[in-house]
C-alpha cells in the first residue's frame, strides 16, 4: 500500500470526500484549517499536526449525528478519531503524529486532556470561526471577556482583537 504526503491539498480533499455534500461543514473546517495555518506560523508546532487535526476536527460529526442524532461536541470528540485515524492511515504520517492529532480531535471541544503548541493552535482557530456564528458581535465587552477567558495564544488573541473588537 503506498502513502500519500501529508500536505494541505491532500488533507483537505481527504476531509472533503469524506464530508461529502456537506459543504457547511467543509467550509468550516477549511476556515478552521485557514486560521491554524496562521496561527501555527507564529505559535510554532508541527505543521503535519495542525494540518491535519485542523482538516479533520470535526471529521466525527456525521457519525455521531448518526449514532446519537446528536453533533454535540462530546460525541464528535469521540467518534472523531477513529475516523481520523483510518483517514491518517493512508499518508506518510508517523504513529507518534496520528496519536497526537487524534488526541487534539479527542479534545477540541473540552480541552480535557492536553495543552500542545498544535491543540491551542486547533483551539484558537475553531473559536476564530465560531465567535462570529454564536455570539453577538455588537456587544464588545462580552467579546473582549470571551477572548481573554477562552483564546489560548497570542496570536489568536491578536486576531480575535482586530476582527471583533
Amino acid at each position: 500500500m503506498s502513502s500519500y504526503a501529508l500536505n494541505a491539498e491532500n488533507i483537505l480533499n481527504a476531509m472533503r470526500n469524506y464530508l461529502g455534500d456537506d459543504e457547511r461543514r467543509k467550509n468550516h473546517a477549511e476556515a478552521v484549517f485557514d486560521y491554524a495555518c496562521t496561527i501555527q506560523k507564529q505559535e510554532g508546532g508541527d505543521i503535519c499536526v495542525v494540518m491535519a487535526a485542523a482538516a479533520l476536527h470535526d471529521i466525527g460529526i456525521h457519525e455521531a449525528e448518526r449514532k446519537y442524532n446528536s453533533a454535540a461536541g462530546n460525541y464528535q470528540e469521540i467518534e472523531g478519531p477513529p475516523i481520523a485515524r483510518d483517514i491518517l492511515k493512508k499518508f506518510d504520517v508517523n504513529s507518534e503524529q496520528i496519536e497526537h492529532i487524534c488526541k487534539i480531535i479527542a479534545n477540541h471541544h473540552s480541552a480535557r486532556d492536553i495543552d500542545t503548541v498544535e491543540f491551542r493552535a486547533i483551539w484558537d482557530a475553531d473559536w476564530l470561526v465560531n465567535i462570529p456564528d454564536e455570539f453577538d458581535l455588537n456587544d464588545k465587552d462580552k467579546i473582549n471577556k470571551l477572548i481573554n477567558r477562552n483564546i489560548k495564544t497570542d496570536t489568536g488573541k491578536k486576531l480575535s482583537q482586530k476582527f471583533f473588537i
